[in-house]
């Protein structure tokens, strides 16, 4: 498969501070690929750099195959968060249509409410699109910045530790919801953790990178059937093998 994200050589400066060191990788059409650390180095400042929020300060980075210079290589991508990022003044609807907003301004109110109707709805959130955040669980919150971030129809899709404040449950419930969309649509995902288990569980390979500076230790194929869950005697020793990499 053709890469959609290449990285050659990235490497990043902030003031005297090296974060990343010469990193090198691909990520190919449908992939799900997880970066995969500690805290410090340097994951959410690739991520960063791939939706052009930030530059690389030597190196290449390239998308469907052209050098990426600044957001406008970067139309067909969209961010998941930490944090939900949901306005508390708008309904659940209003937040998943705000994607479009920023995105497609010139797209009629009328298709921004059946967007949002429709990918509120791949999410499990039918019945739930006038209820505002405050109503909200925190994994329905999270549906609706998933939502949000699937409302444009994104080709590749970048996700910054976005379940790690949900509880256990919440958050394989949060995974398994995003493997089914994911095996529906085929879009691009670089997701980045801290948690080994879930980059198991959600991932077709793992680069792990080593810290300050940050750079590639290993790239993982985690090469198991889905579902896969921790207590399978097989996707434990996974999870085992890929903690001694840490």
């Amino acid at each position: 498969m053709s890469a959609v994200i290449s990285l050659r050589g990235i490497g990043k400066d902030f003031g005297s501070l090296k974060v990343l060191d010469h990193v090198s990788f691909d990520v190919a059409q449908g992939e799900i690929v997880a970066l995969l650390g500690t805290s410090g180095c340097g994951k959410s400042t690739l991520l960063n750099m791939v939706a052009g929020l930030l530059e690389p300060g030597e190196g290449e980075l390239r998308i469907d195959g052209k050098r990426a210079e600044g957001t406008k290589d970067r139309n067909a991508l969209s961010y998941m968060f930490q944090e939900d990022r949901l306005l508390p003044w708008r309904t659940a609807r209003s937040n998943a249509e705000f994607g479009l907003e920023a995105a497609s301004p010139a797209i009629p109110s009328r298709e921004r409410h059946a967007r949002a109707n429709a990918v509120l709805d791949l999410v499990g959130l039918q019945g739930f699109a006038d209820a505002h955040p405050h109503q909200l669980s925190g994994g329905m919150r999270s549906r609706v910045a998933l939502a949000r971030s699937l409302v444009t129809g994104p080709r590749i899709l970048l996700m910054d530790e976005p379940f790690s404040k949900l509880d256990p449950q919440m958050r394989t419930q949060m995974h398994e919801e995003l493997l089914r969309i994911h095996a529906m649509q085929r879009m691009t995902v670089l997701f980045v953790t801290h948690d080994v288990e879930e980059a198991i569980v959600l991932a077709d390979r793992v680069v792990v990178l080593a810290p300050r500076p940050g750079r590639v230790r290993e790239i993982v194929d985690v090469e198991l059937p889905r579902p896969r869950t921790a207590t399978d005697p097989i996707v434990a020793e996974a999870i085992r093998q890929l903690r001694l990499l840490i």
